[in-house]
């Protein structure tokens, strides 16, 4: 079953079909054909039930947040403070860059939405101060990575749905990656600033890091709001979600005033867009899923692995080769849905922390977004730059070959992964 079930996926992929037909159906053809006698309303119920969760809700609550933010004042202060902070040093608009995606990145959990709003405000910028066009675009795709591991996370969200793990013990873990992914762009960053000979800035005065602060001060409230929030016990990252978009709507509406109530329709309609499509995927993926579960697919692989008496490292490396390989020709959240169901309980059995496993898993997903060929943030620099999809491509090469370092170092040292959860939650 499972062969006839890849190899009709591979079929409807490559002749072009939409991603949700491609989840849909294999899973419709393996009930046809092997569950017959299952009765054609349970994969209705698999399907609304399946996204009939509490925690999803969290999902259009950041995107619209994000949307908020990178169409009003808030994403721009954020930015313009961490420029002020760091942009003196040799290669300071490339840190700059790194620094402002993690600071996007905490209060919208969106790769995409990252790579946009940062490309807008800071591409030019790089560019003036003497980094390549090709190093640049690199930078910019590869540096929106962090938004997906620096806590909010919609992906730490939907791992944590499909596998029962807590999503605020992934925030914590996935805040130490995204520091770690950071400092190893920044590395790159000064490496490249020094090749080129790079000068340093002026460093900003004492008055004008002060008033970059205060100019910040309400933007800066948005991630105080979600991490403290959630940490403190306060909210669920659910209500943080919610709370989020009530705050960006009345900083930006009524303290920045810069949101009329035109924009905010138009906002909430591009948020329920994005929306609709992450959802309409989840509904596909948890019938498959289901018809994966039936089929003892993890517990073929777990004898599969066993025969070959393969452990752990093993095993953690396969799955880094087959996320790697889907990432470079599928979106990531059917990634996410197609692998995690068949792999995440063969981890549990290894003994393979579910922590751990999402910290490996999302940064192999970040690493499908700039893969050529299909790499969706590339395509979204393209879109919002006006730049050659190659051009991007050729630029981001570095940054995948750092990539595949951090990767290898959070898969076989999960103390990193684990020291802040260990912390915060023993």
């Amino acid at each position: 079953m499972i062969v006839l079930v890849i190899l009709l996926a591979l079929a409807l992929l490559v002749l072009g079909f939409e991603m949700f037909l491609v989840l849909l159906i294999p899973a419709l053809a393996s009930k046809t054909l092997f569950y017959a006698s299952m009765p054609d309303v349970a994969i209705i119920q698999k399907m609304v039930g399946g996204i009939n969760h509490s925690t999803l809700l969290a999902i259009p609550f950041f995107i619209l947040a994000a949307e908020l933010m990178g169409s009003g004042q808030i994403a721009s202060r954020l930015i313009h403070l961490v420029k002020t902070l760091i942009g003196h040093s040799r290669g300071g608009m490339g840190h700059t860059v790194i620094g402002g995606s993690m600071a996007f990145g905490s209060v919208s959990g969106s790769a995409p939405a990252t790579v946009a709003a940062m490309g807008r405000m800071v591409y030019p910028e790089m560019r003036a101060s003497g980094f390549s066009e090709r190093f640049s675009l690199g930078l910019v795709v590869a540096s929106a990575e962090t938004a997906l591991l620096i806590p909010p996370s919609i992906t730490f969200i939907i791992y944590g749905w499909m596998t029962g793990t807590s999503i605020a013990r992934l925030f914590a873990g996935g805040l130490a990656i995204g520091v770690v992914l950071g400092i190893a762009f920044a590395l790159l960053v000064s490496w490249e600033a020094r090749r080129n000979g790079l000068a340093s800035s002026l460093r900003a005065t004492g008055a004008e890091r002060l008033a970059a602060l205060r100019s910040a001060t309400w933007a800066l409230g948005m991630p105080v709001i979600i991490i403290a929030g959630i940490y403190s016990g306060l909210f669920t990252p659910t209500e943080a979600a919610a709370v989020s978009v009530v705050y960006a709507i009345v900083i930006e509406a009524f303290v920045y005033r810069n949101l009329s109530l035109k924009q905010l329709f138009r906002i909430t309609e591009a948020s329920a867009l994005s929306t609709a499509i992450i959802f309409i995927l989840l509904a596909m993926g948890g019938i498959l899923s289901f018809f994966v579960t039936l089929a003892q697919v993890p517990q073929h692989i777990s004898s599969l692995l066993v025969a070959m008496d393969a452990g752990p490292v093993v095993f953690l490396l396969a799955v880094n080769l087959c996320f790697l390989i889907a990432g470079m020709f599928i979106d990531p959240n059917s990634a996410l849905l197609i692998l995690v169901p068949p792999l995440f309980p063969v981890a549990s059995s290894l003994g393979v922390d579910p922590v751990h496993f999402g910290m490996i898993v999302t940064l192999n997903i970040g690493l499908g977004m700039i893969t050529p060929p299909f790499g969706l943030d590339i395509f979204v620099a393209s879109s919002t730059l006006n730049k050659p999809v190659a051009t991007i491509i050729s630029g981001v090469w570095p940054f995948v070959l750092v990539n595949l370092v951090v990767l290898m170092i959070i898969t076989y040292v999960p103390e990193i992964s684990l020291f802040i959860p260990s912390l915060l939650f023993s």
